[in-house]
């Protein structure tokens, strides 16, 4: 029986044999209509009422720690001291954009409260910030923690605690594990991919080079090793004719150089981080080695690396890139770049426009406020990954035409773009196509 069925029955008068109560029934029925009415109306109302209020639950804000009304808390972990304090500028870029966007409204009408920490590029005290930031400071996720070393000592933990790791700042193929650590994600094309990009030139350019490797002796100089040997294949064994780690507490690896040099390799892969790449390039040109050269992406920056070198020692240099070079005179006028400048000039000044870690902290601190927006009013930890995962042809001002962010839920590697440039003069000169060689964990 339906509403109406019940509310008109109960207003209506029992029957009876008499005319006199026929009439009267009829006349009872007819002055209680209005009334029938008004409470059908009353029903309704109610019943609208109910439908917006469900509604209005199903759109129900949701929160986890480190989020509320007003506010987003994200927290940081970088080098800001230590072997590796080159890296620390982008942590102080990342600070300053949120600045920006919290003085434009926020992410949707909440402001960004940015904790970062020093972790001098050492694991344990990596972890020891890590668990400051989850356990005190109660932060929604960690954002863009750098390096190999200390992201690898903190993945089990966050993972455990079920925080994102999100776009952690290195390039190991390790991020992109999706079914292992569905909380960590990296950002950057990983080191695999970028060293079989260069194995294949070296096949083609090449193909009776005896290559000497230099790298760090830790998972991400592994890393770099694994897909240069991977990328040449079965002529790996023949050409690489020696692989010479070096460690991070060194001061210098001027010795290091020195040996590769009297093995008279003609190629060099150079696998460092930005204070150890130019010493490099300097003690080659000192000691008058010049094979052909291949560095890391990671240290390509013209104001931490190649100008301390001496830019005469750098010529003929080849690496790859994914991001625009903010010394490269064509992007005077482009439209990311432009806007780049306006936002330092804004919020940055004192920043040095020729150090690459500059535009990287910008457009990955772009990339974690559109998965922000993207969440909405559900921020939750599993949400900000669940968005993570779902990012598709996201172009930036930072990043060089052609190249976009990609993500899915069993792809973790956001950058797998990059194309191969070689130093000329006072600039990086990209030459060949923009190459994809996405290599999975």
């Amino acid at each position: 029986m339906d509403t109406f069925e019940r509310y008109s029955m109960r207003d209506q008068k029992p029957r009876s044999a008499s005319s006199q109560n026929k009439t009267h029934s009829t006349e009872t029925r007819e002055t209680h209509m209005p009334a029938i009415r008004l409470r059908l109306g009353a029903f309704s109302a109610a019943i609208a009422l109910l439908a917006v209020t469900s509604s209005g639950a199903l759109a129900q804000k949701k929160y986890d720690t480190g989020a509320t009304d007003t506010e987003i808390k994200i927290g940081n972990i970088m080098p800001y001291s230590g072997p590796a304090s080159a890296y620390g500028v982008i942590g102080k870029t990342e600070e300053a954009y949120f600045r920006k966007v919290n003085a434009e409204g926020g992410i949707n009408g909440r402001k960004i409260n940015f904790v970062s920490y020093d972790d001098g590029y050492s694991p344990p005290k990596t972890v020891e910030q890590a668990r400051k930031l989850v356990e005190s400071d109660e932060v929604l996720l960690i954002f863009n923690s750098l390096g190999t070393p200390p992201n690898t000592a903190i993945q089990k933990y966050m993972n455990s605690k079920k925080v994102p790791q999100l776009f952690v700042a290195t390039g190991a193929t390790k991020w992109n594990d999706p079914k292992e650590f569905p909380w960590t994600m990296g950002w950057q094309p990983n080191y695999q991919s970028e060293s079989r990009i260069y194995a294949k030139y070296i096949l083609k350019e090449k193909p009776d080079a005896k290559i000497a490797v230099l790298y760090q002796n830790d998972d991400y100089g592994k890393d770099y090793l694994k897909g240069l040997k991977d990328g040449l294949g079965a002529k790996a064994a023949s050409m690489i004719i020696i692989e010479e780690s070096f460690e991070v507490t060194q001061p210098t690896i001027d010795s290091n150089i020195v040996k590769l040099k009297s093995l008279n390799a003609d190629v060099f892969f150079n696998v460092t981080t930005p204070k150890f790449a130019a010493q490099a390039i300097k003690k080659m040109a000192e000691i008058e080695w010049k094979p052909l050269h291949f560095l890391n992406n990671v240290s390509v920056s013209i104001g931490s690396v190649i100008k301390p070198a001496g830019m005469e020692n750098a010529q003929g240099i080849i690496s790859s890139a994914y991001l625009k070079d903010p010394t490269d005179p064509q992007w005077k006028d482009d439209a990311g770049m432009k806007a780049w400048n306006e936002f330092l000039d804004k919020y940055f000044p004192e920043a040095n426009r020729t150090d690459a870690s500059v535009i990287y902290g910008y457009t990955v601190a772009q990339t974690v406020v559109h998965v922000l927006k993207q969440c909405g009013d559900d921020l939750t930890r599993e949400n900000v990954m669940r968005q993570a995962a779902n990012i598709r042809g996201l172009e930036l001002g930072g990043l060089l035409p052609g190249v976009k962010v990609d993500t899915s839920p069993t792809d973790f590697a956001p950058l797998s773009q990059l194309q191969l440039m070689r130093f000329k003069g006072e600039t990086w000169e990209r030459f060949g196509d923009v190459i994809s060689a996405d290599v999975g964990g």
